[in-house]
């Protein structure tokens, strides 16, 4: 699993180095693997099969805000594979947040 965040930023001299991490599973037994990745602003942390693995990075984003957002799912493996199911949700503004703006 690996997080490419060379596209994340306009910004020149920001440090985007990418990131991977190792999920120890036999895919060959499973058949499959989950994935949730959680993007907040400016963070994005991934996660692989159920948690053992996670990478959290910094992006800078100017245009890609909300509905311009995109995820990429990739595979770099042999193997062919498919997506079966993705899903998405919006976040809504911590309860914290809302008492302060009042």
């Amino acid at each position: 699993m690996c997080n490419d965040p060379t596209r994340s930023s306009y910004e020149s001299q920001i440090y985007r180095p990418t990131f991977a991490g190792f999920v120890n599973i036999d895919i060959a037994k499973t058949k499959k693997i989950a994935l949730r990745t959680l993007i907040d602003h400016s963070v994005v942390e991934s996660f692989g099969a159920g948690r053992k693995t996670c990478i959290l990075a910094r992006i800078y984003p100017r245009k890609a805000i909300g509905e311009d957002a995109q995820l990429f799912v990739f595979n770099n493996g042999e193997s062919d594979i498919k997506v079966t199911n993705l899903d998405a949700w919006h976040m809504k503004t911590p309860t914290m947040n809302k008492l302060l703006e009042q």
